[in-house]
């Protein structure tokens, strides 16, 4: 039984995908979903201490990030909360993993293949070969 899941959510139109195949499990209301968008280092300039924007600009950037999660948390048939934090996004999944102490990560994979993937990195890859716990990779169709 899945008590406890992270699904990563970028804003793409991928992150739906992600959110139908957790959909699937049939999770009971008693489940909790912790969405969780990670800023790119160097994206967005958040305050260290409490993982927000402080620029103007960037609080606008922020209350649309949280307005899609909130989107995607109305889908949700059980309790969830949402997690908006800055840093390399592998690192920080694998992070708040770790505090929830979750059974299931579910992340998107983009399919990035030869240079884009050694430049870029794969953020799936590493989450799966350093999770705490099972992962669930949803390919793009």
């Amino acid at each position: 039984m899945l008590d406890t899941l992270l699904v990563a959510i970028d804003n793409s139109e991928f992150a739906a995908q992600v959110l139908q195949a957790v959909g699937q499990f049939k999770l009971e209301p008693t489940a909790k979903v912790i969405l969780v968008h990670v800023v790119s280092s160097g994206t967005l300039d958040f305050d260290a201490v409490v993982d927000r924007p402080h620029a103007q600009g960037n609080e606008i950037a922020y209350r649309e990030v949280e307005k899609l999660l909130q989107s995607y948390q109305e889908m949700l048939p059980c309790e969830s909360e949402l997690e908006i934090v800055a840093g390399e996004p592998a690192q920080e999944i694998l992070r708040l993993a770790n505090i929830y102490k979750v059974d299931l990560i579910a992340i998107g994979c983009r399919g990035l293949t030869g240079l884009k993937r050694i430049l870029e990195g794969s953020v799936s890859a590493e989450v799966v070969a350093e999770a705490p716990c099972s992962v669930l990779v949803v390919r793009a169709k």
